[in-house]
Formats: structure tokens, C-alpha cells, sequence
């Protein structure tokens, strides 16, 4: 119990509630003193000597039960086939055998009512980066991961197609409903445990992040798992990081600056030495490339994509010519935005016209707009550079134009965020990756530095 209330008090610090030793040994004394039998007088007690300021009270009602939770949510227990006649039991084995295997496995165990294991949390959270947030804010986006990690879309679809198909085949309105509704309150509680598990987990981070953590550490942190804070850090590292960039392509270009050997023009110099090659000739070789961006800027990609914009700004000097586009439903041209001498004037520009928000994201309609009007910024000396997570909420994801774009550009580089095996979905990048040259992942800022190195390397 001593170790929950010093994480507890390291997490109200780390959220920005100033709490004094003084101040943390008479929560101690207080909770000696009322005991822990009556979970509200604990808590009353740790809030009346650690908060002393109203406006630190909300803080403190949303930290304290991550740390001293009430129990798991409830889920409905047993088997719907306990109460079917042999004849429904039949039915619903029958409707359950078209699905895969592991799908089939998910359904089943949301019909039993189980839930998820310490160790599968454990699991989940290691496969999204929970272990690395330490924010708050972020426990919804932490939680929709780990449930999109569970292809929860998938089995809530799947789950509505066998409703249907029970139905089909006979199975009485009422037994039917009766199955829905389990399905539905085990569903919620199995969302109810994630949630409750990634508040938990980000209030104990928060709790053990040390204070001035360096950027070495941030630049390694996904970018979901970063605080407000966190990002104008990253966004000033991103300059220093540009600056260093910059001179290592030049002197990268520098060197080979002499192109490949030219044997005839090699052969012919040397006339004038009667055939003894003392003139050594290349061919011109063009270094700079030229490179046309579409960036997403939705709330999920914002981040990375402003970081990436910052860095082609930076760069310009080692591009030829750089056309960049941004979207969310639809495009937009933003590269007169960047003909000026400020990049944080025109990223905030771009951003202002395109402000975040709850609306779907639609790269094939983005991609149908760049159809009809850029599709002549794309040659055979163009790099295509894709910066998104290639989730397109389930709409028309428009392969023929990408693949169009794809075989006019010289060669075509995709930056996400995610990794492979959270690209199912509303994710259409297992559709867009076999037509790309190269994809990578650019979870963090160091990943994204890398793939800039490598995009201005080829």
C-alpha cells in the first residue's frame, strides 16, 4: 500500500500538482491514523493532506482510482449454449464454423464472458507502446489501439453477420436478442478492462518518468505517447537534427560529386595522348532529388507530419524541387505555404487551414483530387513520399490511382507510424505496401530522422 500513494504522489507531481515531502508524510499519518478498511474515508484522507488547491482536485479524483481501482468490470459469465435447446446449440456451432479460427477463438471467448489475462494485457500494452506513455490524455487513444491490436472492429462485424446468419436459419427472435444482448455488455466489459488497464498503466509511467528527461529518451518515444510538452521539445530538436542533416548530404553529395566513369569520353580524351588515358571523364550525375509529399495531417498522423514538413523546409537545399500536398478528406496544395523563409509560419498556416477533428479521414478521395489536378508533378525523376497511416475509415482506398502514381514516380516511399501487424482494419496499407518501393516505419522522431537520411541518400 506504501508504494501505491508514492506513485500516486509522483504521479499528481508529474501531472503538475505541487506536492511537498512535508505534505506526503502527513498523507501517511492521516491514512495510519483513518486506516483503509473505508475506501472513501482513504481517499478523502490522501485528497484533504495532498491537494491544496481546487484546482488540482480534478487531477487528483482522476489519478486516485487508477491506483486504487474498485475491481474488474463485470462480465457475463457462462456459456449462451447452457440454455439452447440441443437443436439452437446446433445452429449456433453451425453459424460459428464460417468465420477463421482465431476469429472464431475471439468470438467464443467474448460469448463465455472471459476476460483478458494480466499477462495478455501485458502483452497488449508492449505491442502499442502503452509502456512508454506517460500522459493521461492519451489513455482513450492507448485503449482503442490495444482494441484495434484485438481486431475488435473485426469481431464486432463479424459478431452482427452471425446474428444474421442465426436468424436464417430459425433461430427464434428472442433466443437471438438474448445472444446479442450477452455479446453486447461482454463486449463493454472487456472494453471497460482495457480502458481501466491503460489508465493504470499510464498513471504508474507517470509515476516513475524522471524529471528533465533528456531528449535522447524523447526522440525514442512514439510520437502518440507524447505530451504537449513533449512535442515543442521535439519540435526545436527537429531543427538541430535538420542542421546536422543538411551537412551530411552535402558532403555525401560532395563526394560524389564525380558521377560514374565515362568510358568513351575517357577513350577520346585520350587521343590527344595517343591512346594513353591520362584524363579520366565521368558523366554528370544529378544528386539532388526531386520530390512530391502528401502528407496526412488528421490527429492521428498531425504530429509526424508536421515534424516531416519541417524537415523537408530545412532540407531544400539538397532538394530540387519539392511539391507537397496534405489532406485529411480532400487536398490541398501547401507548397506556396513554404515559399517563404519561416517554416513554423507555414506549417501553422497549413494547420490552421486544416484543423483536426472528429470526421473520417479519405486517402482515396485525397488521391482522386491529386488525379484531376497534380498529376503532372510526377516524372520519371520524382520520388513519391506518402507520410500517413493508410487508414482510410473503410472507404474506397482508389489503388488504381495510387498504382498510376506509383509507376510514373521514379520510386515511391511510405512513412507510418504503425507497425505491420496493426494493419488491419480501417487500415488499407497491406492494399498500398506491395505497390511501394520501400515503406517505413516512423513511430518516433529518431526513426523519422533516419528515413529522411535514407529518402535524401537514394
Amino acid at each position: 500500500m506504501e508504494s501505491r500513494i508514492l506513485q500516486l504522489i509522483s504521479a499528481l507531481r508529474a501531472s503538475g500538482v505541487r506536492v511537498s515531502l512535508a505534505e506526503s508524510a502527513e498523507a501517511f499519518s492521516a491514512v495510519d491514523l483513518m486506516g483503509i478498511q473505508d475506501r472513501e474515508h482513504f481517499r478523502l484522507s490522501l485528497r484533504a493532506t495532498l491537494i491544496k488547491d481546487l484546482k488540482d482536485i480534478p487531477t487528483f479524483d482522476k489519478l486516485f482510482p487508477l491506483f486504487f481501482g474498485s475491481g474488474q468490470p463485470p462480465m457475463m459469465g457462462g456459456n449462451p449454449s447452457d440454455e439452447m435447446t440441443p437443436e439452437e446449440a446446433q445452429m449456433l456451432a453451425e453459424a460459428l464454423r464460417q468465420f477463421a479460427e482465431s476469429l472464431r477463438q475471439r468470438m467464443e471467448r467474448l460469448m463465455s464472458g472471459e476476460q483478458l489475462s494480466r499477462a495478455e494485457l501485458e502483452a497488449l500494452s508492449q505491442l502499442v507502446g502503452l509502456n512508454q506513455a506517460d500522459n493521461l490524455n492519451y489513455q482513450n487513444w492507448m485503449a482503442q489501439r490495444m482494441m484495434r491490436a484485438l481486431a475488435f472492429p473485426e469481431v464486432q462485424k463479424a459478431m452482427k453477420e452471425l446474428m444474421e446468419q442465426l436468424a436464417q436459419m430459425g433461430m427464434s427472435r428472442e433466443r437471438v436478442e438474448q445472444i446479442r444482448e450477452m455479446i453486447r455488455q461482454n463486449m463493454q466489459g472487456m472494453q471497460e478492462q482495457i480502458q481501466q488497464f491503460a489508465g493504470q498503466r499510464l498513471a504508474e509511467n507517470m509515476s516513475e518518468r524522471p524529471r528533465g528527461e533528456n531528449i535522447d529518451n524523447l526522440m525514442n518515444r512514439p510520437f502518440h505517447a507524447l505530451s504537449d510538452e513533449d512535442k515543442k521539445l521535439l519540435q526545436r530538436e527537429v531543427k538541430k537534427l535538420a542542421a546536422m542533416l543538411r551537412t551530411r548530404i552535402a558532403l555525401r553529395q560532395k563526394r560524389m560529386k564525380s558521377g560514374q566513369l565515362d568510358p568513351k569520353a575517357t577513350i577520346r580524351a585520350s587521343l590527344k595522348y595517343h591512346g594513353v588515358p591520362m584524363e579520366i571523364k565521368h558523366k554528370d550525375r544529378v544528386k539532388k532529388p526531386k520530390i512530391v509529399v502528401v502528407c496526412d495531417v488528421s490527429t492521428s498522423m498531425r504530429f509526424c507530419s508536421e515534424l516531416m514538413l519541417s524537415f523537408l523546409f530545412a532540407l531544400h537545399g539538397q532538394v530540387r524541387k519539392t511539391h507537397a500536398f496534405a489532406f485529411i478528406d480532400h487536398l490541398e496544395s501547401i507548397s506556396e505555404d513554404f515559399s517563404g523563409s519561416n517554416a513554423d509560419e507555414a506549417i501553422a498556416s497549413v494547420l490552421w487551414r486544416m484543423p483536426s477533428g472528429h470526421y473520417n479521414t479519405d486517402l482515396g478521395w485525397a488521391l482522386n483530387d491529386f488525379q484531376n489536378e497534380y498529376m503532372d508533378t510526377l516524372n520519371s525523376g520524382t520520388t513519391l513520399l506518402i507520410v500517413g497511416d493508410g487508414r482510410n475509415n473503410y472507404n474506397d482506398p482508389r489503388l488504381d490511382i495510387f498504382s498510376t502514381m506509383t509507376r510514373r514516380a521514379t520510386r515511391t516511399i511510405w512513412l507510418n507510424p504503425e507497425p505491420e501487424h496493426l494493419w488491419h482494419g480501417d487500415s488499407d496499407m497491406q492494399k498500398y505496401a506491395p505497390l511501394c518501393n520501400h515503406v517505413l516505419k516512423v513511430s518516433n522522431l529518431r526513426e523519422l530522422a533516419e528515413a529522411v537520411d535514407e529518402l535524401l541518400a537514394g
